[in-house]
């Protein structure tokens, strides 16, 4: 299976959201990262030809950065930079209040949208930009690799 599988797979409810996130993600990273399917899901990689010690979990794998999926009651958007940044968290969710009226559904990496029309769009672009892969090899080396 490839993304392109992925996204055609999906419920027709879900494939308008999934599509559209990757579309934000995509026009809004930082050039270097790199779109691939892992975890059998959409995801954006530090490839190894930026940084060849790959994920300390596995280093064949490369870096993982965000993801997205669609999961049996909501879309997820995985963002491994909220986890290991509290600066970067911390603007999100007070941006996150202030532009969305329902409550932030969140764990450590994942934020849960259950409703598609409720995603913003602009904001997770915003998010995006944020980091680059530098910066984010940098962090996951300062804060999540051990």
């Amino acid at each position: 299976m490839d993304i392109d599988d992925y996204f055609q797979k999906l419920p027709p409810d879900r494939q308008d959201a999934m599509m559209r996130l990757r579309a934000v993600i995509q026009e809004n990273l930082p050039e270097g990262f790199q779109e691939q399917l892992q975890y059998k899901m959409p995801g954006w990689v530090v490839p190894h030809s930026l940084y060849p010690d790959g994920y300390h979990c596995n280093p064949e794998d490369p870096l993982p950065f965000a993801s997205i999926a669609s999961q049996k009651n909501y879309v997820a958007l995985y963002h491994m930079g909220l986890y290991a940044n509290e600066e970067l968290l911390a603007w999100f969710r007070a941006e996150y209040a202030d532009q969305v009226p329902t409550r932030l559904d969140m764990g450590k990496s994942c934020i849960r949208f259950k409703k598609m029309d409720q995603i913003p769009y602009d904001l997770i672009g915003e998010l995006m930009g944020k980091i680059t892969p530098e910066e984010w090899v940098a962090t996951y080396e300062a804060n999540v690799k051990r």
